[in-house]
């Protein structure tokens, strides 16, 4: 074989291998985008790398999940104005609603494909108090007592918000002569009494805990035990109120992100393990009641029995938005006659 013919032969049997490797790569690098909200971080930053590790052994695939966290509300229309994520985990079902009705990122019936309407585990609403409660806080009718600051995120941008305005409602309502006006009263009165209206429940509880501003912050259970791990048992109490609200978050596959990413297998994959047992008992640890009977019997302990109130009682989501958030809604006129901007 001359030299020429020698170095072709060469090259021909290193473009082949070359090729060999092309067909034959690497698992490759896939990226998920978890869009939530405010108080999910510590949750997420647990169950991610247990999913990690669940994928990478199921699919050989090397896996990085993003988070992006923020009011709720927020969150969901920086969605629906183009951020790409592959899915959206928030705290109540009407900011996923969004999606469908402003984008067609998700089907209408997006709550139907997973179990327990698409919400994987509970919470519920508290106070948290300072140390000694020295303002004798107990219940919804002492946040709306003269010199008392209640601490609690805008309604209009976040879930924590709006779960706590449809609290102090219903439980007005539901007391002796209890009416739509009365309850209303009793919700400015609250509104009156809050000095500052963060966009999101982290920046809330930033408000309560670092700032220092309020005697109570009302926020979510799980919340609670995230301020004991960053700073400390000895410097609050959670109160339970008489009434708390049931706070369902839900979660969601965003099927045009999917479907042009072709992430739909992990994207399902990962939401369906928050329902595993593995994410079930991640969601226990952080304080977060989970679907497993078992798990919930387990942690019995840390989860009291409560007196509480569903979104059902306000028509579901989507009517309570139209009747109270909405602009031009109650809300509006509430935060007009408690003097808020």
């Amino acid at each position: 074989m001359t030299p020429i013919r020698t170095l072709l032969a060469g090259l021909t049997a290193v473009t082949a291998l070359t090729g060999l490797a092309v067909t034959q790569p690497a698992a490759a690098q896939t990226t998920l985008l978890n869009v939530s909200y405010d108080v999910m971080r510590d949750f997420y930053k647990d169950l991610n790398p247990a999913f990690q590790k669940y994928w990478k052994a199921k699919s050989g695939q090397d896996l990085t999940i993003q988070m992006s966290h923020g009011g709720s509300s927020r969150q969901a229309r920086a969605v629906v104005d183009g951020l790409e994520a592959d899915v959206i985990t928030m705290n109540q079902h009407n900011d996923i609603d969004l999606l469908a009705a402003r984008g067609a990122l998700v089907p209408a019936d997006w709550a139907k494909r997973l179990p327990a309407n698409s919400a994987p585990f509970t919470s519920a609403t508290v106070f948290i108090v300072r140390k000694g409660n020295a303002k004798g806080i107990k219940d919804w009718p002492d946040l709306v007592r003269d010199g008392v600051q209640v601490i609690v995120p805008n309604p209009k941008t976040s879930g924590n918000g709006r779960y706590t305005y449809l609290n102090a409602w219903a439980f007005a309502q539901r007391q002796p002569g209890g009416s739509a006006a009365k309850a209303e009263e009793f919700v400015t009165r609250l509104f009156r009494n809050v000095p500052v209206l963060d966009t999101g429940g982290r920046g809330a509880t930033s408000t309560f805990i670092q700032r220092n501003i309020g005697d109570v912050l009302v926020t979510f259970e799980n919340e609670a035990e995230l301020i004991a791990k960053e700073f400390g048992r000895g410097g609050f109490e959670v109160v339970y109120p008489s009434l708390t609200f049931l706070v369902e978050p839900p979660v969601a596959i965003v099927d045009k992100v999917v479907d042009k990413k072709g992430t739909r297998a992990v994207a399902q994959a990962y939401l369906e393990f928050i329902y595993a047992p593995e994410g079930q008992e991640i969601a226990a640890q952080n304080y977060l009641r989970p679907r497993n009977a078992d798990l919930l019997k387990k942690y019995a302990s840390q989860f009291p029995v409560l007196k509480t109130v569903a979104i059902d009682e306000f028509g579901g989501w989507q009517q309570a938005q139209k009747t109270h958030f909405d602009d031009g809604g109650i809300y509006d006129r509430v935060i007009a006659a408690a003097g808020k901007k």
